[in-house]
């Protein structure tokens, strides 16, 4: 690789968040028409509100683009094909399966995906023979998704997701939670409860950096966990390693970021949270080999066993 590539690389992680907030304030005039036009003139005056709308508004365009871009690593992650922070092209851990929850189920970007899954292992098309083997050491058919709990607390969000996981085939098996982390498990906070120590598997890509008091929801949903249940990540963190000088630029940018991207923020230390957060029996989760140590927006991705 030349010098004048690697510059050119270079370059382009430093401007990608740039780019994505200079979008975001080009969707600012027609995010005050549509408050103004709706009445909602209180959002106008609270700037946590109006930046929520404002994101809202920028992702039915950012969020397909961001789908794409992550489907190459997402898919495999969910079933099993991630260990090290490689994608293989055989089955390396345990598929998603049993009883899952989605954390920032949004309006159902990933439903599809997870239809497909359900689809694959209720078929036997994807039982590879790294399962079934995994299958017999453990004696537990871990092959099929059986019930899925997606918790979306914003109810225009929850109304589109209900909609979405029918037309994707999963409205037998997909529940929507439609409360915060903090009350999945208390019945008087929605028609129902997930008890702790009860999901096989929870799913969280991009959500961890939007999410209110991250290491206490965290702590949530570790305790839901059953024993030997998996986690699979693919979160982008705080940069912790190449040019000394990164770190500061990230959060010089954050600093911004926060005005123009809702609650995301960029500098969460959330691979170091779920380390931190309770004993693992297995603890896979890294940066991709193939990211730059100058990413503004590293991703660590993996597979969490308890």
């Amino acid at each position: 690789m030349s010098i004048f590539t690697d510059i050119q690389q270079l370059f382009t992680h430093l401007i990608e968040p740039w780019l994505m907030i200079v979008l975001s304030i080009t969707y600012i005039p027609s995010t005050i028409a549509g408050l103004v036009s709706s009445g909602n003139y209180g959002k106008l005056l609270s700037p946590s509100a109006f930046g929520e709308e404002l994101f809202g508004n920028l992702w039915v365009t950012l969020g397909p683009q961001a789908k794409a871009g992550a489907e190459p690593v997402v898919v495999p992650l969910l079933e099993g094909k991630v260990s090290g922070g490689k994608v293989h092209d055989h089955v390396v851990s345990t598929p998603v399966h049993g009883t899952v929850l989605e954390v920032g189920a949004g309006s159902g970007m990933w439903a599809d995906v997870l239809a497909r899954i359900h689809r694959n292992a209720s078929s036997g098309n994807g039982e590879t023979e790294g399962l079934r083997s995994r299958k017999g050491e453990s004696g537990r058919d871990k092959s099929g998704i059986t019930k899925i709990y997606g918790i979306e607390p914003n109810p225009i969000s929850a109304a589109t997701l209900r909609k979405r996981v029918k037309e994707v085939g999963l409205g037998d098996v997909y529940e929507v939670v439609p409360v915060g982390i903090e009350d999945v498990t208390n019945p008087n906070a929605w028609e129902g409860k997930i008890e702790p120590g009860s999901v096989d598997c929870i799913v969280g890509i991009r959500c961890m950096c939007s999410i209110p008091d991250p290491k206490e929801n965290i702590e949530h949903l570790y305790k839901l966990l059953k024993p030997g249940g998996t986690w699979y990540v693919f979160e982008h963190v705080k940069t912790a390693r190449g040019f000394p000088i990164m770190p500061l630029y990230q959060r010089l940018v954050n600093c911004v970021w926060m005005f123009f991207m809702g609650s995301c923020r960029i500098c969460r230390p959330t691979d170091q949270t779920l380390r931190d957060v309770g004993i693992w029996n297995k603890f896979d989760l890294t940066t991709s080999p193939d990211e730059p140590p100058y990413a503004v927006l590293p991703h660590v991705i993996g597979v969490l066993t308890k």
